[in-house]
């Protein structure tokens, strides 16, 4: 009871605070006509804006919890549209910051050490205050530059009670308004609340820092600081810092003597490594977390939101692209039915004209004006209509290509990043797609099959052990059905091994 009423009042705040805003969606009279009535009275209709400018405005007066939710919503275009998701996505996670001192005792805490021979040096006043942490640079007492990233006090109850909140408001409005049930908004709360708790265990970022670097650890143009784990622990976090230029200012990137189309040739290379050579990727590549260093290389910080596609998300996106480069629409479709993204029930046809209606306008436009990201978004909506699966991770990624490609326009308006990345993309999709990596690929898949054979194997000594009696004509169709797929999986075997082969000889 206790918490219903503690919930009530929070959610008083938060209504008068969206309507003092007019933060609501326009469709909501789509959900409830009757909830629609009541908001047309109290909101403000003066306040300036498109929607989702007024919803960010409304969502960073709420507080960190809220701005960390606008955040994920941009991320969710299916659920909120583009526009609003783009809006959403500007949103600033700026807060006031809290005293040094704070800092400095949470810092004693955490690694029980006296701040004194932890650092040299630590200056009190932050260079960077967000919503759930804040940045300081120090000198470490061997007489290294590093920034300090420490957590907001109580940061954690907070987000405890707006989730809580938020978990309440996802039930009722699941009861209430069936109409959000195809939302699944217990789901989003659920995916908000196990990404927020990541986020605030600087342990996790760390970690993701240290696999960035170590994938880029032979390329000296794209720089990810070094973690120093001695001086990290769940609610502090140390990094090398870093001296740098921000993309966002070319004229300073200029002056520096740096050629800004170079500069955009490396964050695309950069970018394009991480989503399609590693499958992990730094999702949050806005303007504030890219830097331009000594020999105009790139320097990136802030790894609390990271993105992960394993090999067969990949190999999706690539021929998917094709398919729209290329005006294959057929290609695309069947692209999404063999990943299982469309359900097989329905139609490649209809899916098939849809897709021509996203890619046709690219068609015959040069490439640096087409946008990977808007592409992709426009793709969603449409397979929205198709029972489409939501993809959380490719949504990450729409979202990360769109802020990349705003970054690129900041370096160079006149070239598209994908444009100069478009040698990295022929290679991968030699290695990847090509006959030698489709021969390694039939090869895996045969290996599979004859590791499967002893389960398979072991299986049926069970069933005999367990009593089970079977007639013994089924057995010898069981077993001459193992047969043949062992000798279908044996033969591509051979076969590859062959041409595996052959290719080795040619290049000798």
């Amino acid at each position: 009871m206790i918490g219903t009423i503690r919930n009530l009042i929070r959610l008083a705040v938060i209504g008068r605070t969206l309507a003092r805003h007019n933060a609501l969606p326009e469709t909501l009279a789509d959900v409830s006509p009757g909830l629609a009535f009541v908001w047309r009275r109290v909101a403000n209709r003066a306040t300036p804006g498109r929607e989702g400018q007024r919803l960010a405005a409304a969502l960073a007066e709420l507080g960190p919890t809220f701005i960390k939710l606008g955040q994920a919503l941009s991320t969710r275009s299916d659920l909120v549209g583009e526009r609003v998701a783009a809006d959403l996505a500007e949103l600033q996670d700026k807060l006031p910051p809290f005293p040094g001192a704070q800092a400095r005792a949470i810092i004693e805490a955490e690694l029980e050490q006296p701040i004194d021979a932890l650092f040299q040096s630590f200056d009190d006043k932050p260079v960077a205050a967000a919503s759930i942490a804040q940045v300081h640079f120090a000198v470490t007492s061997d007489g290294r530059e590093v920034a300090v990233k420490v957590l907001r006090p109580d940061i954690e109850r907070a987000f405890t009670r707006d989730i809580d909140l938020f978990h309440w408001l996802a039930r009722w409005a699941e009861t209430l308004l069936p109409k959000l049930r195809r939302l699944h908004p217990r789901q989003v709360v659920d995916i908000f609340a196990r990404t927020s708790r990541l986020e605030m265990d600087l342990r996790m970022e760390a970690s993701a820092a240290s696999e960035l670097r170590d994938n880029f650890a032979d390329d000296p143009t794209f720089i990810v600081p070094q973690v120093d784990w001695d001086r990290t622990a769940k609610r502090v976090l140390t990094l090398e810092r870093i001296h740098g230029i921000k993309v966002d200012d070319p004229q300073a990137i200029i002056a520096a003597g740096y050629d800004s189309s170079e500069v955009l040739a490396k964050a695309s290379a950069g970018f394009f490594n991480q989503v399609f050579r590693d499958g992990f990727f730094h999702a949050d590549l806005h303007p504030g977390n890219l830097f331009v260093i000594e020999g105009g290389n790139i320097a990136v910080v802030d790894f609390g939101i990271m993105g992960r596609l394993d090999r067969a998300t990949r190999t999706y996106l690539a021929d998917m692209l094709i398919g729209f480069l290329t005006g294959d629409y057929r290609r695309v479709a069947v692209v999404h039915f063999e990943a299982g993204y469309v359900p097989r029930h329905q139609s490649i046809e209809l899916f098939t004209q849809a897709c021509r209606a996203i890619g046709e306008p690219l068609l015959n436009k040069p490439l640096n004006e087409i946008s990977v990201g808007r592409l992709l978004a426009q793709l969603f909506a449409v397979t929205e209509q198709f029972d489409m699966e939501t993809q959380p991770q490719l949504l990450l990624l729409q979202k990360s290509m769109l802020t990349a490609e705003g970054v690129g326009r900041f370096l160079n308006p006149n070239v598209n990043m994908w444009e100069l990345a478009r040698p990295l993309v022929e290679e991968w999709m030699r290695e990847n797609r090509g006959p030698e990596a489709q021969i390694m690929d039939g090869l895996e898949g045969a290996l599979r099959s004859v590791q499967r054979l002893p389960q398979a194997i072991d299986g049926m000594a069970r069933i005999t052990e367990g009593g089970v009696r079977l007639h013994p004509d089924t057995v010898r169709a069981i077993v001459e059905g193992r047969n043949q797929r062992l000798r279908a999986s044996v033969v591509p075997l051979w076969i590859a091994v062959a041409a595996l082969a052959v290719a080795i000889a040619a290049l000798i």
